[in-house]
């Protein structure tokens, strides 16, 4: 069994990052909780694919098309290890116990669907569906980088979004992620440039979907809503438009912007990242009376 150091390569690489403005131009956080591409030496020993194979699960460059945004006013979240170490946009112990040698604990969720398709906490696969580890982990070690690296990102990420829900009395929360431009399935249709995701209108108020959608239309891209990605743990957990507390997923097709097989920004990069500009000015004149927190008919 093989053990592993939680660390970064180099200890001037932190786990996670939050660029704040000094001053806040509105309640509104650009997240990427998938972009990282620092890799622990010890999971690059132990892993049983390339380096070149574990980054097809990243959302290469994400956080660079938002970074601009904490220039203007607008916080950004971004995680420097990769997601196929530890993925934060998962329930804290969503876990499959095939990957490890010993017995997991209790509170652990198995049965997930994302546990099954190997991709927990501690993914099992890479996004095209390559094992990553010849050999089983200890429980101990998939124990020790969620208390390292993933509870961190979310008291940091929470500490945050209280925050703003106090400066403001509302905050949107959005989740960026990128998505591969074809789809596992042959039957799958063409995918969008940009697939929305607000839990099927649970996790926001509806208007902000809508902002989402006519800007990005306006700006000449194709838009759809929910499918395939309605939006992970941190859409679910962190979305509850009754309190005022809006997160909506944005999940961008990496053809738009980037060379998938070459990993390699694409002539469109620098327009997206001003799109992005664009996109939160629209959401930034909300006014914030329309958001929340709303009080229930019962009130």
């Amino acid at each position: 069994m093989t053990q592993f150091d939680t660390s970064l390569p180099s200890d001037e690489v932190p786990p996670f990052e939050i660029v704040e403005p000094a001053v806040w131009r509105a309640p509104i956080i650009f997240n990427s909780p998938h972009s990282g591409s620092v890799y622990p030496r010890e999971f690059l020993a132990a892993s049983r694919i390339d380096e070149a194979a574990l980054r097809r699960s990243e959302d290469s460059f994400m956080d660079e098309i938002v970074a601009d945004l904490a220039g203007r006013g607008f916080p950004i979240v971004r995680v420097n290890f990769p997601r196929s170490y530890v993925d934060v946009n998962r329930e804290p112990y969503e876990l499959d116990p095939r990957m490890f040698a010993g017995r997991l604990p209790s509170f652990a969720n198995t049965r997930s669907m994302r546990v099954a398709g190997g991709l927990g906490t501690i993914p099992r696969v890479v996004g095209d569906g390559q094992e990553i580890y010849s050999e089983r982990l200890d429980v101990e070690e998939a124990l020790s980088r969620i208390e390292a690296l993933y509870k961190p990102y979310h008291r940091a990420l929470r500490r945050l979004i209280n925050k703003a829900h106090q400066a403001f009395g509302t905050v949107i929360l959005v989740d960026c992620h990128s998505m591969p431009s074809v789809g596992v399935s042959r039957d799958e249709p063409k995918r969008p440039d940009l697939v929305i995701g607000d839990r099927y209108g649970t996790s926001c108020a509806a208007l902000l979907p809508d902002i989402v959608e006519d800007t990005f239309k306006t700006l000449g891209y194709s838009v759809g809503r929910n499918k395939p990605y309605a939006g992970g743990f941190i859409t679910e957990h962190y979305g509850n438009p009754a309190n005022g507390l809006h997160t909506i997923q944005l999940e961008l097709n990496r053809a738009i912007y980037m060379d998938e097989r070459r990993r390699e920004r694409g002539a469109n990069f620098r327009k997206l990242a001003d799109d992005f500009i664009v996109l939160a000015d629209a959401l930034a004149v909300i006014p914030l009376d329309l958001l929340g927190p709303f009080q229930t008919a019962a009130e």
